[in-house]
């Protein structure tokens, strides 16, 4: 086993199930605006990058000067329904009790103000020395310049840090900072692009992490 010093953890699609609720206001938005409904599928595959790059994904190249507009609808009808059937995964809160005495951190490219809520409201909040959202700072995952102070601050060695995530940026977070990468391939992400990055774990589901780390 593994001796970590640090776990940095993705949020969407890896602490929380919440592709119901960020496909349902994606898809209120586009009928808001008198455009097509997309798929749960294809919102979810959109997701990683924030809310402004999925809502230009789901708009399509031609509606591309609507999206100041599509935020504001988004952001509203999101903020009342973050919580409509977003849950933890199985599994989390038994690791985040596990892993009780080492430092962890949310790096997401979620807005902190939906993830703060969230985590708050499912009683997780706690868990983290701190919750890096993508307004949060001038960097998005995957720079390490997310992760690198992070070393420093919590007096980590980069081999003794592991990034959990579900999705590519995750991975190549970790690889940029030189840390552990842990793939989770049943949230949001797709499986197959996060085996082709070849992960130092690849895992089916969070509870594993309690038979790799200690």
């Amino acid at each position: 086993m593994k001796k970590i010093g640090l776990m940095v953890f993705d949020f969407d699609g890896t602490l929380v199930s919440s592709g119901d609720d960020i496909a349902t206001s994606v898809n209120h938005t586009l009928l808001t605006m008198g455009l097509p409904l997309r798929s749960r599928e294809e919102i979810i595959a959109f997701i990683g990058d924030g809310v402004r790059t999925l809502l230009g994904r789901s708009l399509g190249d031609n509606q591309v000067g609507r999206i100041d507009e599509a935020l504001g609808v988004f952001r509203e009808h999101y903020a009342a329904h973050l919580l409509d059937t977003t849950l933890l995964y199985p599994g989390t809160l038994d690791v985040l009790n596990h892993f009780g005495d080492t430092k962890k951190v949310v790096i997401t490219n979620k807005r902190y103000e939906y993830t703060i809520k969230i985590a708050e409201s499912l009683g997780i909040d706690g868990y983290f020395k701190e919750i890096i959202g993508m307004d949060s700072s001038s960097f998005r995952k995957p720079d390490e310049r997310l992760l690198v102070p992070l070393l420093g601050k919590y007096g980590v060695r980069n081999t003794e840090t592991v990034v959990v995530g579900d999705g590519i940026n995750d991975i190549l977070l970790a690889k940029n900072g030189g840390a552990l990468s842990y793939a989770l391939l049943n949230g949001l992400g797709n499986r197959v692009d996060l085996m082709a990055l070849d992960p130092d774990y690849c895992c089916e589901d969070i509870d594993q992490m309690k038979e790799l780390f200690i």
